[in-house]
């Protein structure tokens, strides 16, 4: 709820302004066209400016590659292009979140799945991994929003507990698997830290800061602290491996865009599936991701 108000409020607002400075110049005999080609170029630019900076900073505090996985200018520029793609596409996705949220109607299942967006996200992240999942026959899919954005992570694992209960109740099925995307694989760790391992057969996550990264230093709040690397209650996690933990996968990208450095990402002693050329928010719309998630998940 709380991400998809603020883009509404941001991007409405700057509609409107736009449109009142587009609708004054336009009466006073300037040509339309300049102002409507204007529309997407500025957004697209401020989309690209950002993308540009996360891969900035990703390349700036990057992990040591080995030359099998290392790219030439023409795959450089693919990851660039589909990252880039990727966040253009997300913010529309964010703000018709409900239709990606909305649960199933209650029908007895075996193996619900659970999906967990990342910071500063909410459930209308996972519309293209849903279809593809659903497509595949993986389900029932439930996906939750938890936040505010910036508060603990501790709090959203307890609004995962409530959603863990509710969809169990729905489904009768006695245990669920997690797929995570970025920190929701760290709200997981917290759940299973908090209430225990019980009802949850697997947790997959994809693109976790599992060691923290240099990206959460670009902003405030409490979530954005506990994804530093070696802060305190980052360091005090269980680990993935820890008696009595489900099976943890963690599918991974030697160019993660927003995860640096990007081996941050990998368990030490779970088990890493490893991609390469895929930037943080296109792991969610790649289909060779959902290929590997599929595959985990009827494993």
């Amino acid at each position: 709820m709380w991400t998809a108000i603020t883009l509404w409020t941001v991007i409405g607002g700057g509609a409107i302004a736009f449109g009142v400075g587009a609708a004054h110049a336009i009466r006073a005999g300037a040509s339309p066209w300049p102002w409507i080609a204007a529309i997407p170029a500025v957004y697209l630019g401020a989309i690209f400016l950002f993308t540009l900076a996360y891969f900035a900073i990703a390349w700036l505090r990057r992990a040591a590659r080995p030359a099998s996985v290392k790219l030439d200018l023409r795959r450089a520029l693919r990851l660039f292009r589909r990252e880039f793609v990727a966040i253009a596409g997300s913010a529309p996705r964010m703000m018709a979140y409900r239709k990606a949220g909305r649960d199933p109607s209650p029908a007895p299942a075996r193996d619900p799945v659970l999906l967990l967006h990342g910071v500063l996200c909410n459930a209308g992240v996972w519309r293209s991994m849903k279809r593809r999942l659903a497509k595949a026959g993986i389900g029932p899919l439930y996906a939750l929003s938890y936040g505010p954005p910036l508060a603990s992570i501790d709090l959203f694992a307890d609004q995962v507990a409530a959603k863990v209960d509710r969809i169990l109740a729905a489904t009768g099925a006695g245990q669920l698997s997690i797929v995570a995307h970025s920190m929701g694989g760290l709200v997981a760790r917290a759940y299973l830290r908090r209430y225990g391992s019980g009802k949850v057969r697997r947790v997959i996550t994809i693109g976790t800061p599992h060691a923290g990264s240099a990206h959460a230093w670009l902003f405030p709040g409490t979530s954005l602290g506990q994804l530093r690397p070696g802060n305190a209650w980052l360091d005090e996690l269980p680990a993935p491996d820890a008696a009595g933990s489900p099976p943890f996968v963690s599918i991974w990208s030697w160019h993660d865009s927003m995860v640096a450095p990007q081996t941050s990402a990998r368990l030490e002693h779970g088990r890493n599936v490893e991609v390469v050329g895929v930037g943080h928010n296109a792991l969610l719309t790649e289909p060779e991701v959902a290929k590997r998630v599929i595959e985990e998940l009827k494993r």
